[in-house]
């Protein structure tokens, strides 16, 4: 839909992760949309997938009575496009600040603990939040790059 002058997907299933391809699907389709190139299009693709997957295996404890909700929201015609994402789970929720730091020596050889810094590394903007609905969201911004002026070349 769209409102406002920006388009708006929204998203809502159950804790399954076979739910991840789906979303991937729509996922590439608005980040194309959006104005993204392919770099940027992988790296909405990672983190889109953590946070889905941190949604599932964390918040909803996997839970299938619990929904996952995604919303996928770009500007038309802005100066500099960029792809808003929103996940959200029905789970208790957690203090981002109180997550390990996956970087500490005690903490590299762990399996897991490594999604939000992925995430953050890979998006240009991330805030993590109580949704007031309950449960906790995640919001993830991508810019797309402008592109090279032909009066300005790219050096190599």
């Amino acid at each position: 839909m769209t409102v406002h002058g920006q388009q708006v997907i929204r998203l809502e299933f159950t804790s399954a992760f076979e739910m991840l391809d789906f979303v991937q699907v729509v996922s590439d389709h608005v980040s194309r949309a959006a104005g993204l190139d392919e770099d940027a299009m992988h790296w909405v693709s990672v983190a889109i997938r953590e946070s889905v997957i941190n949604a599932i295996k964390h918040g909803n404890q996997s839970d299938e009575r619990k929904h996952v909700f995604v919303e996928f929201e770009t500007t038309e015609g802005a100066a500099v496009p960029e792809l808003a994402i929103r996940v959200r789970d029905q789970g208790a929720g957690f203090e981002p600040e109180t997550v390990a730091d996956p970087l500490a020596p005690e903490n590299l050889l762990k399996s897991s603990g490594r999604g939000i810094f992925l995430i953050r590394s890979f998006m240009d903007d991330v805030q993590l939040h109580r949704a007031p609905e309950g449960g906790m969201e995640i919001r993830m911004i991508k810019r797309a790059q402008p592109p090279a002026r032909a009066d300005h070349p790219v050096q190599a």
